[in-house]
């Protein structure tokens, strides 16, 4: 018998798609508050151009490659519905439409690439970026996401658990921001210049916009109206709050003082290790795994002037490690009551679900980075993918797109380029541009 479409999980996943959408713009003020002055519009821009070129993609291959029926091995979904070939306004996906269930999935896909954004901020040239993000999306998002969410998908079939992306969206992202850093290699002045936000209340904002969506992000994921929607959100409130708490503890013991970009970043920390983990643990076990992202991500951002890698603006500690916290959180914390099945280490399950959640993330891990390198690097030789010295210095916001983000006199446009006074109007505007 046919599923049949239910009316009120139809109207929540209508509305979660909505508030996972704005996530994207909420991350565009979110990183373009991180950054530079000089580099606000860019940072914003790689965000919103992501919306129109994943859409694209996703409708034309994108979704049949992730969610069609298994070509074999688990690895990828067939070509059954290309264009969204073979799927009505009347096509159910369980209880809700496959067409919004498609939709709901692509404002995954949309959020994971821009994620990658941040790791190479100040410095990546932007048509290279539009040649790389629909490509990135077929070759590296869609194979994941078929391998953990697809029918018949190896990690699916393994037993590995991932609610709502902390391998999809995560993992990939903290991943393939670290190959695209080494790719691009570090910014100038990395390391001896101080390189802080520089719009704390934009930043907050963002994150504001981002927890907002974030709840479509996790409880939408349960695709119906019901207790267990109702658990996960409550979840997902709990470790961002716990994140938030964990992150200022460490400002506090080690700096002296707790910041409000802190506490931006331990509410994200917290929201991305119980992405993977909502569905799968209870409230105790989501306060703990938020506060455990909190403190853990707040060293892990560290890493970077260690290890040489300028990953921009914290993927790779912050989703990149995050996400790996909550995956392997469910192999300690999961109940059967979330679950309906596997059970952690620490509710008598032994270490089993431990040991496929161990499996999965440097799966994922390896192949997102290896791909994401290959990729980048193509197209750094072919194209280029980093801006000249002199226009990473000057500011990527008026050397690629002819206008800056607090221009003096009309906000937001410099003259452009070609125009009469557009010499000097850019001559000027390098010169308020500041960091």
């Amino acid at each position: 018998m046919p599923d049949k479409i239910d009316a009120g999980a139809t109207a929540w996943l209508l509305v979660s798609t909505a508030m996972v959408l704005l996530m994207t713009p909420g991350l565009a003020l979110f990183y373009g508050g991180m950054v530079r002055a000089k580099s606000t519009l860019n940072m914003i821009m790689m965000s919103f151009v992501s919306i129109a070129l994943v859409t694209v993609v996703w409708l034309a291959a994108g979704y049949s490659l992730a969610f069609g029926d298994d070509v074999g091995a688990g690895l990828l979904g067939g070509l059954d519905h290309l264009g969204m070939a073979g799927i009505s306004p009347e096509t159910a996906h369980g209880k809700v439409p496959e067409l919004l269930f498609a939709t709901f999935q692509l404002t995954f896909a949309i959020i994971t690439v821009a994620l990658i954004s941040g790791a190479v901020a100040d410095r990546a040239k932007f048509s290279a970026w539009m040649i790389l993000v629909p490509l990135w999306a077929l070759a590296v998002y869609a194979p994941v996401a078929h391998w953990v969410w697809g029918p018949d998908g190896w990690i699916a079939e393994l037993g590995t658990l991932d609610y709502a992306g902390g391998l999809v969206v995560e993992i990939v992202s903290g991943a393939s921001g670290l190959a695209m850093a080494l790719v691009l290699g570090p910014r100038i002045g990395f390391r001896t210049e101080a390189m802080r936000p520089h719009n704390l209340p934009m930043v907050l904002l963002g994150v504001g916009l981002l927890w907002f969506g974030w709840f479509g992000f996790n409880a939408g994921s349960a695709l119906a109206a019901d207790g267990i929607a109702a658990a996960v959100f409550l979840n997902t409130l709990i470790a961002g709050c716990t994140g938030l708490l964990g992150w200022l503890l460490v400002e506090q013991r080690r700096d002296g003082h707790p910041t409000t970009f802190g506490a931006a970043s331990g509410v994200v920390a917290g929201l991305v290790a119980i992405t993977p983990s909502c569905g799968s643990v209870n409230v105790p076990g989501a306060l703990a795994i938020g506060l455990v992202a909190g403190i853990v991500c707040s060293y892990a951002v560290g890493w970077k002037f260690r290890l040489g890698y300028d990953d921009s603006l914290d993927v790779v500690g912050v989703h990149g490690v995050g996400g790996v916290i909550g995956t392997l959180a469910i192999g300690l914390l999961a109940t059967g009551v979330m679950t309906s099945g596997p059970e952690g280490l620490f509710f008598g399950g032994g270490a089993s679900q431990l040991g496929k959640q161990a499996i999965a993330v440097p799966a994922v891990a390896l192949y997102a980075f290896a791909a994401t390198y290959v990729l980048a690097k193509v197209i750094d030789k072919v194209l280029g993918f980093r801006v000249s010295a002199e226009d990473e210095t000057s500011g990527v916001d008026l050397a690629l797109h002819a206008e800056t983000a607090y221009e003096h006199g009309v906000l937001g446009h410099a003259a452009p380029i070609g125009t009469p006074g557009a010499a000097g109007a850019a001559a000027a505007a390098r010169q308020t541009v500041t960091d």
